[in-house]
């Protein structure tokens, strides 16, 4: 049995939940001034994974698996079941594994600048060279760890990129929930990878930024939010002229 980790987490607002997954080498502070917002209409949950933000880091590695582990503790433990799941840059591919592993507890996906296999991304994770001063800041400010430990689990994921296996994108049929794949249009991930999975999932949708780079989050706040809100909040209807969409038939309310 994996060795799950309890991840520190905010809780903001009232209604139904839906769970941020930060981007890497972040926390649950990077959606502040962006996706927090949804707090207006749900019961936002902002957890910090292990060796991120104020959640400690752990013995042995930390990978894509046990991150997911993690999340699916959390959405049965603390969430209490099933819920929107909305992740960015790496926290969207833990989002991945979530619904790729438990359906059952994913009832809408957004995947923001993410990617199902590194190789979709322009650079990889390194622990070469020096990280941006502001990321260490941040880190220090709130990690339990303190400020030498971010150099550790800089060189963990790192290592996790350069060794874990990749997901093919026929795994990729097991993610049912209805998902959003949103990336800017100079993202950090190539509009390839994106496309390629938008195409995978069984039922996604596609939206690309235009002007938009890796940290579209907070360069077009309000557009990610009211994006991301509509997709939480309304079901899918059919379009007038569905060409991929044609053998789906009529969208499920979701």
């Amino acid at each position: 049995m994996t060795d799950i980790v309890h991840m520190w987490h905010d809780q903001r607002g009232e209604g139904d939940p839906v769970v941020l997954l930060h981007g890497g080498l972040t926390d649950g502070r990077c959606f502040t001034g962006n996706l927090d917002g949804l707090a207006d209409t749900f019961t936002i949950y902002l957890p910090d994974r292990r060796g991120h933000g104020r959640t400690p880091d752990a013995p042995g590695p930390i990978t894509m698996e046990l991150m997911a582990q993690d999340t699916i503790a959390f959405l049965e433990q603390v969430v209490g079941g099933p819920a929107r799941l909305v992740g960015y840059s790496a926290g969207g591919t833990v989002a991945l594994w979530v619904a790729m592993r438990r359906p059952d507890l994913v009832e809408r996906l957004v995947l923001i600048s993410a990617a199902y296999d590194l190789d979709g991304l322009i650079f990889k994770p390194s622990a070469d060279g020096e990280m941006p001063a502001a990321l260490a800041d941040a880190y220090a400010e709130v990690s339990p760890d303190g400020r030498d430990h971010f150099a550790v689990v800089i060189g963990k994921i790192a290592h996790a990129a350069a060794t874990e296996p990749s997901l093919d994108p026929t795994e990729l049929r097991a993610v049912t929930p209805r998902t959003l794949v949103l990336a800017g249009d100079d993202d950090l991930v190539t509009l390839d990878h994106t496309v390629a999975l938008y195409r995978a999932l069984p039922t996604a949708e596609l939206a690309v930024l235009p002007n938009a780079s890796h940290l579209l989050l907070m360069e077009h706040a309000e557009a990610v939010r009211a994006m991301v809100l509509a997709f939480l909040t309304t079901d899918a209807a059919p379009t007038y002229m569905p060409i991929a969409r044609a053998h789906r038939g009529t969208p499920e309310a979701g």
